[in-house]
């Protein structure tokens, strides 16, 4: 019974409906058992939206004030911030300008500061070591460059005077050969002299040259012997021989026969030299006032150059040839030097 009367007021209802709406599509089943969901109400039309309300002047006022404020704050704000970028790129260049300062002082203080004083000891005759280096090499050799009586010269223009004869007392002596890297030496026993202008020079060694350091008119020789003689004081005189092809030469020889094998060798033979051979019959002669030819180049010299040359084979030059091709030192300037030759 109960379920006719739900059924019968489902009825009524749809039925009531129907009147008023058009047929629908019945639902399915299990739609009946659930409420009817609220329709959604309609939209409004664009006719019946609510008008903006308009701004009152006082209102826009503020608007526009605040949109000023905060336009001048973000101009403010980058304004500050290229201050800020600009005062960084300042300050770096500030610095780099500083950095650059001190290091070309520092520079400048460098090239300012003296090098340190040269010690080397090794010289040649060519070369990085060759004598237009030799003041450099060592600073107690600065008389190499900067000297002003600097031997060998090319002697000219001497002036003739009756020169007072050269007194010798050369005897045979014991000796010793050393080929020392630059020339060929040969150190004598003492009791040789050389005596001229009153002082007595006691000879100390001989060496030889090739070509001859120095020259005559212009003239150079095959080789040249300096025979080196000191004084009780320590002054040295200078005794140059020149040589030139000819004869073979005993005393020459009697050296060549007892080189060393090697460089910086000694050789003391048990034989005596006779000093007195390597001297020529005529004692004419050229004196001046100059240095030693190599390092340290000590001036205050005397150099008393022979006029008449004396010969040795040619076989004899060839040895010494073998060992020094070159060892002279070029000619230096001489103006202004006084020359004395005999007459």
């Amino acid at each position: 019974m109960r379920n006719l009367i739900v059924l019968s007021a489902c009825c009524f209802v749809i039925a009531t409906a129907g009147a008023k709406d058009p047929p629908a599509s019945p639902a399915p089943a299990s739609a009946a058992a659930k409420p009817a969901a609220a329709a959604p109400a309609p939209a409004p039309s664009k006719a019946e939206a609510p008008a903006p309300r308009r701004l009152t002047a006082a209102e826009q006022r503020v608007i526009d004030e605040q949109a000023e404020l905060d336009l001048q704050a973000r101009i403010a704000a980058r304004i500050a911030e290229m201050r800020a970028n600009q005062q960084q790129r300042a300050a770096a260049a500030a610095k780099a300008a500083r950095q650059a300062a001190a290091a070309k002082k520092k520079k400048q203080a460098v090239a300012a500061k003296p090098p340190p004083p040269a010690n080397g000891t090794h010289w040649a005759y060519d070369g990085e070591f060759g004598p237009a280096n030799w003041s450099k090499i060592n600073a107690k050799w600065s008389q190499c460059g900067q000297g002003g009586r600097q031997s060998p010269i090319d002697i000219r223009d001497g002036m003739k005077v009756d020169l007072e004869k050269l007194a010798f007392d050369y005897k045979p002596s014991s000796f010793s050969v050393i080929d020392n890297g630059h020339t060929v030496q040969v150190n004598v026993a003492g009791g040789n002299y050389l005596t001229v202008q009153n002082r007595s020079y006691e000879l100390v060694q001989f060496h030889f040259h090739r070509p001859s350091e120095e020259r005559i008119n212009g003239k150079s020789f095959e080789m040249v012997v300096h025979l080196v003689h000191r004084d009780v004081e320590g002054r040295l005189a200078v005794l140059a021989v020149l040589l030139e092809r000819g004869a073979g030469h005993n005393m020459i020889q009697t050296v060549w026969n007892n080189l060393p094998l090697e460089k910086h060798d000694t050789v003391q033979p048990s034989v005596v030299l006779d000093i007195a051979e390597m001297l020529p019959e005529r004692r004419d002669y050229y004196t001046y006032m100059g240095s030693l030819t190599t390092p340290p180049c000590t001036e205050g010299v005397l150099w008393l150059v022979m006029k008449q040359p004396m010969q040795a084979s040619p076989q004899q030059m060839a040895i010494f040839s073998r060992l020094y091709p070159f060892n002279a030192r070029p000619v230096q300037a001489h103006s202004g030097r006084v020359i004395k030759e005999s007459n």
